[in-house]
């Protein structure tokens, strides 16, 4: 009852941007459910007079369901037919996810930008948006309007891969017989799922190849989804040790499974359960509740990080960031090309 008493405003008022933002995903699924969610929750905190009412509910969403949310998108994870799949762009992967962190890594130095807005920007750019962004916040403790940052940052970039990248692939010459390289293409080099599938989608439809296109990208996009696991666990080892090093280990005062972000784990018990129940002949349907639920609870919680979210002061901080995603966004799409070229698959 206490918990209702303290949270249940907050929890209704993110509901209330959610459940909207979420049908209107599906109706734009360039945009998303989660960019939508953030957005509007940023621009009624504008006319909100107090937060103290919702301030706790909405932290609560933006922190627990958050993590629920990663949780359940490991259920979305086969991951013997995704690394089976996905063995050709692997290098491809390994190279831009590589290229991201390395760049995020230099201009959070040499640009003096926080540390956790380049985590952000850097993870969500190299991996897979808004769900590696969801993934690592609560790993490096990133608070709402660093989160509301980097998936501003990266909304903006989706948008333009998704608009220009079919018009770039037919300029630099892109098989137009086959999606395999357009494919190979948008699965490692655009951010976010949704903007994969309408990149995709759109050469496929330019070229009259039926889904040939969105297959391969969709296969190579849960494929460098993958990366979230490692990513994680380095994170939130490396976050521990220096939490414990810090702090008297030796006088008991820290346990590492008090500062090491067990929801991980739940993570990865998800997609062994999948794997485990595929092989198994269990379909894929099975786990689909679990997946919509996983979007739906990401959107919830980004509504309650934008309701959260001054977006005055994240505009005029906004600068760096960008520049940073726009770097990122730069470095993977060269190698991405490059290492096709390499590996001669256009």
């Amino acid at each position: 009852m206490k918990f209702l008493k303290t949270n249940l405003y907050g929890i209704l008022m993110s509901l209330a941007v959610a459940v909207p933002a979420y049908l209107l995903g599906k109706l734009f699924p360039v945009v998303g459910g989660a960019v939508i969610a953030i957005i509007a929750g940023m621009v009624l905190n504008i006319f909100l007079k107090s937060l103290t009412a919702i301030k706790p509910g909405i932290s609560f969403v933006s922190k627990k369901v958050l993590q629920w949310a990663v949780i359940l998108l490991g259920f979305g994870m086969n991951l013997g037919v995704v690394l089976k799949t996905g063995s050709q762009s692997l290098p491809i992967i390994l190279c831009t996810i590589s290229t991201s962190l390395i760049i995020a890594f230099i201009l959070h130095k040499a640009m003096r930008i926080p540390s956790n807005i380049s985590t952000l920007i850097g993870v969500g750019s190299s991996i897979c948006g808004g769900s590696a962004i969801a993934a690592t916040a609560p790993v490096i403790d990133a608070d709402d309007s660093e989160v509301a940052q980097a998936i501003s940052v990266i909304f903006f970039f989706n948008v333009l891969a998704a608009i220009f990248f079919p018009l770039l692939g037919k300029a630099i010459g892109f098989s137009t017989q086959s999606g395999e390289a357009f494919g190979i293409f948008a699965g490692t080099a655009v951010n976010d799922t949704s903007s994969v599938t309408a990149a995709a989608s759109t050469w496929d439809s330019m070229w009259s190849l039926g889904s040939a296109t969105l297959d391969k990208a969709v296969t190579v996009k849960l494929t460098r989804t993958l990366a979230i696991i490692p990513i994680t666990l380095f994170l939130g080892f490396y976050r521990a040790k220096k939490t414990r090093q810090g702090k008297d280990v030796s006088s008991g005062s820290v346990k590492f499974s008090r500062i090491f972000p067990m929801f991980i784990l739940g993570f990865i018990a998800a997609s062994v359960i999948t794997t485990v129940a595929g092989a198994y002949g269990v379909p894929d349907t099975f786990f689909q509740p679990f997946k919509e639920l996983s979007k739906f609870f990401i959107v919830l919680a980004m509504a309650a990080i934008g309701l959260g979210t001054d977006i005055i002061k994240l505009i005029k901080t906004g600068g760096k960031p960008i520049l940073l995603g726009a770097s990122c966004w730069a470095g993977i799409t060269a190698v991405s090309l490059l290492m096709q070229h390499v590996m001669h698959i256009w």
